[in-house]
């Protein structure tokens, strides 16, 4: 997880800077990120399926890996339309099937019953690297943007011995896939069930709701910030973006470890509720200083969903032999919900200002909290056997 996060982290606003100094339009740089995105959407089901599908996680997981490293080294040495599309694309399109490989990985090595804590270590890991990573490309990018894609690039050989490191042997296949215990098989569901599994169904709708407020939070804020500390504004922003990657890797072991004890809904609960609180706050506070000190609510919410989130759908998929499709149909409604959230906010700061555009995004996370308050069951299982 360290080294995939420090991947993926070269894939973030750096590729809008380093296009930008390239000489490229503003039109030609939408033009990559919405492909990028779209892609990413639609391929969110089939990589699942895909990773339900391999035998070997490890290799899933080496080629996405491969991928990426390889679609940050066109960028790199070739940032062209044509090229940097297909780069684009392809990383995209693995980072779909890696997502999913990591968890499946996680399960297949532990099984249900220790899932939850493996998944509150995954997550601690991951915002390390994330941080460090954006930390150590922020200072090469200072010199040269076209440096943070070959960091990115050197990354494989480490990433690649992690993964090399993990004995095929270890990981269990059929429990990484979420298929039943050896000690009370049954046959594993049709992929098409899974649309009809209610609780997964309700758990993706209010993720999508909780999205559709989310994701366009920050890009807000980071809006605000310059509008009223231009000279700051960077370095606030970096502050907003570390401030909750700390309080994940903190946190995030510990919610693992709750989980199993309270149950799911509980914390679940909690990381709803931070997120309306959060938007409220955002509309009401003018000190850009206060703003970062909100963001430790976005901690808390990251560090629940970082872990519940592929927790909860191994509980509802458990015993079907689709957690990997699982996941990717609750991330077909994250992107879903994220998509539609960018332009929301938009048209609402444009016509109406941000405090409105936070007061609404609180509303919807508020109504997502509600959603889940009524309708989401515990999933966690009464008494955990031994896979």
């Amino acid at each position: 997880m360290f080294f995939v996060a420090d991947m993926q982290t070269g894939f973030g606003p750096f590729v809008s800077v380093f296009l930008t100094t390239q000489k490229w339009t503003q039109v030609d740089i939408g033009l990559v990120l919405s492909a990028a995105g779209f892609v990413s959407l639609i391929a969110q089901m089939p990589g699942g399926a895909l990773v339900d599908a391999a035998r070997s996680e490890r290799l899933v997981a080496g080629i996405a890996v491969a991928t990426i490293c390889l679609s940050a080294f066109a960028y790199a040495a070739m940032p062209i339309f044509p090229v940097v599309l297909s780069a684009a694309v392809g990383h995209a399109l693995a980072s779909c099937v890696l997502g999913p490989a990591i968890a499946a990985i996680s399960l297949g090595l532990v099984g249900h019953p220790a899932i939850s804590e493996r998944l509150g270590r995954n997550a601690r890991f991951a915002s390390i690297g994330t941080g460090l990573a954006a930390a150590v490309m922020a200072a090469v990018g200072y010199f040269s943007p076209r440096a943070v894609f070959i960091v990115t690039v050197g990354l494989l050989i480490p990433a690649l011995l992690a993964l090399c490191s993990i004995a095929p042997g270890e990981i269990d296949p059929e429990r990484a896939h979420g298929a039943a215990s050896r000690r009370a098989p049954k046959p594993p569901t049709k992929a098409g069930e899974l649309m009809h599994n209610r609780p997964l169904l309700i758990f993706a709708g209010c993720m999508l709701l909780f999205h559709f407020a989310n994701a366009a939070m920050l890009p807000l804020v980071g809006s605000v910030v310059t509008m009223r500390s231009a000279r700051w504004a960077t370095i606030l922003i970096g502050a907003c973006i570390v401030v909750p990657q700390l309080v994940v890797a903190a946190v995030s072991p510990w919610i693992g470890e709750r989980a199993q004890i309270w149950g799911r809904r509980p914390l679940l609960l909690v990381g709803f509720a931070a997120l309306p609180m959060r938007g409220f706050l955002f509309a009401w506070v003018n000190n850009p200083e206060a703003l970062v000190v909100i963001q430790i609510l976005d901690g808390i919410t990251a560090a629940v969903f970082s872990v519940l989130v592929p927790l909860v759908i191994a509980d509802l998929t458990r015993g079907t032999g689709h957690f990997n499709l699982g996941q990717g149909i609750v991330g077909t409604f994250v992107g879903i919900g994220a998509s539609l959230s960018a332009t929301l906010a938009g048209y609402l700061t444009d016509h109406f200002g941000s405090s409105v555009a936070f007061m609404s995004l609180a509303a919807i996370a508020a109504v997502a909290l509600t959603s889940a308050t009524l309708f989401m069951p515990e999933t966690r299982p009464v008494a955990d056997e031994t896979d």
